[in-house]
């Protein structure tokens, strides 16, 4: 039996009622007090509470202390309540970011179960995917889909399709990259979304192709791209659009998984194919690669080992793109150096045409993202001839 604190409870009740401004510390003692007298008032604002006072702290222990209490307090609203999964969802959503920013995996993934079982599986699927369990990631996408839980948005396909092409099904991944691209294209004839972002997602499924072993989808879906780049230099954008790096950042990230360590429940590594919702543990872990990877790069320039520094600094070139890849100011003359100098690396490589014509790839979709559209469809242009001519 709970034994009732009733000064306690006066006082809260006064602090609420009071002319001034309580603090979320204070509020929070305030709704701890009255939960317990009337949880069905004040349960869902002791969540409410517990995760505003969470955005104040720096502490990560802190985090995860009260993410936990706002899950437990959660749990305990009626099964009706207004909200009640709404408030669940959010709090054991805030529970498991804490726990991972620990490295507490194992209990941040059982959390991500519950959160699965509550309605939301896509911080589960992120972190199976983290872990190299690309087939489960992909079948709780393919669920959510069939459930129509989340649209068909750029996001959630192009998630769905890595989840698939990490699991090797090539096949399965292109037919839901090519439902995306079929939406793209038809926005994009509407003038509602951009001409650059149809040029990254047709770059990306020629990439998907190639890697299957479909030489004539690549190129095809190359020659279609280069059209667009095309009109682009000509005619540049139909319509203004706001900041669209996100979309260019995805994509060129995901592009380099195959050549960073395999991701397992033991080492885990980014979701590729998603923008945002990367662990922090594993975030960190893989932007703390860098200092290794430029050592090694420097290494690699003192023995003039070229094709495997054009490689090394393709890796470090996607860790600036991780860092910081969505900021718009002086974008392009932050990251216009990094990919000058892979092409001018790729270049001193005259019997390597592929790595050429990556390096130029990368730097043409760089430039459109800079809004540089007449070099980027040069860079493009000379990108597919080299592959062409390799495959002829």
């Amino acid at each position: 039996m709970v034994t009732i604190d009733h000064d306690a409870v006066l006082r809260a009740r006064v602090l609420l009622l009071g002319s001034g401004r309580p603090s979320r510390a204070e509020l929070v003692g305030a709704y701890r007090v009255l939960a317990e007298v009337s949880p069905k008032a004040y349960g869902p604002k002791l969540v409410d509470a517990l995760l505003a006072l969470r955005y104040d702290s720096r502490d990560p222990k802190v985090d995860v202390a009260l993410a936990a209490e706002a899950s437990r307090a959660a749990r305990r609203m009626e099964a009706g309540a207004a909200k009640r999964a709404e408030r669940l969802c959010r709090a054991l959503d805030a529970y498991q970011a804490s726990l991972f920013a620990l490295g507490r995996r194992a209990e941040g993934r059982a959390i991500c179960e519950e959160l699965a079982e509550a309605g939301l599986s896509k911080p589960l699927a992120g972190v199976l995917a983290e872990e190299g369990r690309f087939r489960e990631a992909a079948e709780l996408d393919e669920e959510a889909a069939r459930n129509g839980i989340p649209d068909h948005s750029f996001w959630n396909m192009v998630r769905w399709a890595a989840n698939l092409e990490g699991a090797g099904l090539h096949d399965d991944a292109a037919s839901v990259f090519r439902e995306l691209l079929e939406e793209t294209r038809r926005e994009a004839a509407e003038q509602r979304t951009s001409l650059a972002i149809l040029t990254w997602e047709l770059v990306h499924f020629s990439r998907m192709r190639e890697t299957a072993g479909d030489g004539a989808g690549a190129a095809a879906a190359r020659r279609e791209a280069l059209g667009v780049l095309e009109e682009l230099a000509n005619t540049g954008e139909p319509e203004s659009w706001s900041c669209i790096l996100g979309w260019w950042r995805t994509l060129f990230v995901l592009s380099g998984r195959a050549a960073e360590p395999a991701a397992s429940p033991e080492s885990p590594m980014p979701p590729f194919g998603t923008g945002l919702g990367w662990s922090r543990d594993v975030r960190d872990g893989f932007l703390g690669m860098l200092p290794g990877l430029e050592a090694e790069a420097a290494r690699l320039r003192e023995t003039d080992r070229l094709p495997e520094l054009v490689d090394v600094h393709r890796r470090i070139a996607i860790r600036a793109a991780v860092r910081e890849g969505d900021q718009p100011y002086l974008f392009e003359e932050r990251f216009r150096p990094c990919f000058d100098e892979g092409v001018t690396l790729a270049r001193r490589l005259p019997d390597d045409p592929a790595r050429l014509a990556r390096a130029l790839t990368d730097r043409s979709m760089f430039l459109v993202a800079a809004r540089s559209f007449a070099p980027a469809h040069a860079d493009f242009a000379e990108a597919v001839a080299l592959l062409d001519h390799g495959r002829g």
